[in-house]
């Protein structure tokens, strides 16, 4: 959007959106493209509680190659607009996967360094060694086992989210003829993609379905009523509930729940396990705990073992 614009409709934003202003705006309003922002974590986060330190485990920090760590760092890839998972705070990167993946570089003795970029450029990202590895909620699938390795860390579904009251007695599985808005790049796309058929392959009219590159913009599309219901992640979709103050509401439970992982480079070796280790002995010490609670994530999404490369 342009300056002008911007700074009129600044005021008109709910907090859940200003909470992503800097990549929604600074990719020219639709958070399209390579944002290019790196920060380390926010020290605190935006939620309650302090997660604090966690000691560095030699033995597993020995597993992690040379090449990776010899600058003393990891880079990050995420897509810092999807909060509570990942977004920016005063232009640090903040949330759930920014505290666990800071964990992750404390118990292997190296600074996680979070480069904030567009969700469906990443895992290509790791492909190309822009990035190191990438922690940014994206959902364990068998496509995407086939080109990079994944660690699991939490479980998350995806839920529907419309305008209080739900004014067009909108169903999670009858959205024919609906306007629906979605982040590009994520699981959400593909299910909206098997809604649609299932819809014209009934004679029912398609969805009419809008991809933005950006959470936070799929949240203001919907509360400024341009359309009518969203799909996200559930820890998401309750995140933006909370931040609207009941502007929005939850349709029904939870569904398709997956594992979320950690991405790093096809055939890692060594160092998906010391990814794995690291986020076990999180789990074990109670660190992993006190981030879900520090963020309100359900327990119901908490695991109890972390696994590289599980089915899908």
């Amino acid at each position: 959007m342009a300056r002008g614009t911007q700074l009129k409709a600044i005021a008109l934003l709910p907090a859940f959106a200003l909470v992503g202003l800097t990549v929604a705006c600074g990719a020219g309003g639709s958070g399209a493209g390579d944002v290019g922002t790196s920060s380390s974590a926010a020290a605190p986060g935006t939620g309650s509680g302090d997660v604090g330190t966690v000691a560095k485990d030699d033995a597993l920090a020995a597993l992690v190659p040379a090449d990776v760590k010899s600058d003393g760092k990891i880079l990050v890839g995420q897509d810092q607009s999807y909060p509570p998972n990942e977004f920016q705070d005063n232009g640090k990167a903040a949330g759930f996967d920014v505290d666990l993946g800071t964990a992750i570089g404390q118990v292997l003795g190296v600074q996680m360094e979070f480069q904030n970029a567009s969700f469906d450029g990443i895992i290509p990202g790791i492909g190309s060694k822009k990035y190191e590895l990438a922690m940014s909620s994206f959902s364990i699938t068998s496509e995407r086992l086939q080109t990079v390795d994944m660690i699991s860390y939490y479980k998350a579904g995806t839920s529907l989210a419309v305008l209080k009251g739900n004014p067009d007695g909108l169903k999670a599985d009858d959205l024919c003829g609906k306007k629906v808005a979605v982040q590009k790049g994520t699981t959400q796309v593909e299910d909206l993609d098997k809604k649609n058929a299932a819809c014209t392959g009934a004679g029912k009219p398609a969805i009419e379905i809008t991809q933005l590159q950006a959470q936070t913009d799929v949240n203001l599309a919907l509360t400024a009523k341009r359309v009518q219901a969203e799909l996200a992640d559930s820890p998401v979709i309750d995140y933006a509930v909370k931040q609207t103050n009941g502007a929005l509401e939850v349709v029904g439970e939870p569904y398709d729940t997956a594992p979320y992982g950690v991405v790093l480079p096809k055939n890692s070796g060594d160092y998906g396990k010391a990814v794995q280790g690291a986020i076990q002995k999180l789990i074990d010490s109670g660190a992993y705990k006190k981030i879900l609670d520090k963020w309100g994530l359900s327990s119901a999404g908490a695991v109890t073992k972390s696994e590289l490369n599980p089915a899908s």
